[in-house]
């Protein structure tokens, strides 16, 4: 166990850090699971906004890389443009 006041802090800060990113780092790939069972295109679309305006917000948050947010925004959007095809 830790001694310094610090480090206890630093504990408490790491804990809460840690729930709150997952939760969020959760939420998203829900959301990126529930958009990817959808077959119709219009509803796609609308929803497509929605959860990439999340992955860019958890993204400058760093619960993930930029890279990864990336990725799936343009996995998702080759995915919606075969819907229509």
């Amino acid at each position: 166990m830790a001694n310094h006041k610090s480090s206890l802090k630093r504990i408490r800060q790491t804990e809460t850090r840690r729930l709150r990113n997952r939760y969020y780092a959760k939420t998203a790939r829900n959301a990126v699971r529930n958009l990817r069972n959808i077959t119709d295109k219009a509803e796609a679309e609308t929803e497509y906004k929605r959860v990439s305006s999340m992955l860019d917000r958890i993204a400058g948050k760093h619960v993930i890389s930029k890279n990864k947010a990336s990725n799936l925004k343009s996995k998702l959007a080759r995915m919606i443009n075969k819907l229509g095809a």
